[in-house]
């Protein structure tokens, strides 16, 4: 895993845009068509900005998908990821070509329905965030590692759902949803690439345990590791704890 430091969470949302739009073009030019997986939250808000004002990306040749959504939240709700990546990726570009997670289906059906899809052809590139717990997509610790399905149902660790309160998009625990629908790890993994935007001091500890500290299921990002072409986007804030050595040679492996 590549590991890339900005100077503020500006620098690295227009780095982190320029290289996925690499990779989205590259794509196109090599296939015909892109297929994506797109992160939600409040710390992909920067990079999806600047990647849909990124000039000549040909967004009817993309083919997106998302990593997760809140079991029996309204689509119209403000925390809604359905609703997040409308507003911010679909309008935004035109794009034809998307597959939105239904939480308010039956949820086995809908992670198969998804599954199903996404499975139909490699996805090109991911991207994703990093949890204050450590999570990535909404496999919380300890993660599960081994199951082949696309995506699955699971229960949201009480860490993980203050951190959505703590971002604004609830105003209280009791309002954030219990379960939710995520793309499962080793699914995620088998994206050709792996962007990963990870801004803000709140996020320092556990961008500290998933480079530093044994890859596993209780720092569920630490996978990444084990990635042949995943690179972090990090600021000065998020980067903050790690050691000099880190820093310095800017590549992790497990």
């Amino acid at each position: 895993m590549t590991i890339r430091v900005f100077a503020d969470k500006a620098a690295l949302a227009r780095e982190a845009a320029l290289h996925a739009a690499r990779l989205i073009r590259g794509a196109i030019a090599e296939r015909g068509v892109a297929r994506i997986l797109a992160a939600t939250g409040e710390s992909q808000i920067g990079f999806l900005d600047a990647l849909v004002r990124s000039p000549g990306l040909e967004w009817a040749k993309v083919e997106m998908f998302h990593l997760d959504e809140y079991i029996g939240l309204a689509a119209d709700h403000p925390a809604s990821f359905r609703k997040y990546i409308l507003d911010r990726l679909v309008r935004r570009t035109g794009m034809v070509r998307f597959h939105l997670l239904d939480g308010e289906a039956d949820p086995a059906a809908e992670c198969e329905r998804a599954g199903r899809l996404l499975a139909v052809a490699p996805v090109d590139v991911a991207f994703a965030g990093i949890g204050e717990n450590g999570h990535i997509a909404f496999n919380d610790p300890p993660a599960d590692f081994e199951t082949e399905a696309p995506y699955l149902v699971v229960t949201l660790d009480e860490a993980c759902r203050r951190q959505q309160v703590g971002e604004g998009w609830f105003r209280a625990l009791a309002d954030v949803p219990e379960r939710a629908i995520t793309i499962s790890v080793r699914q995620l993994l088998k994206a050709r690439a792996i962007v990963s935007v990870v801004p803000d001091a709140r996020k320092a500890e556990a961008v500290l345990r998933c480079l530093e500290g044994p890859v596993g299921r209780e720092a569920p990002a630490s996978i990444l590791r084990t990635h042949p072409d995943a690179t972090l986007y990090l600021d000065a804030a998020s980067a903050s704890l790690l050691s000099p050595q880190t820093l310095r040679l800017g590549l992790l492996s497990a």
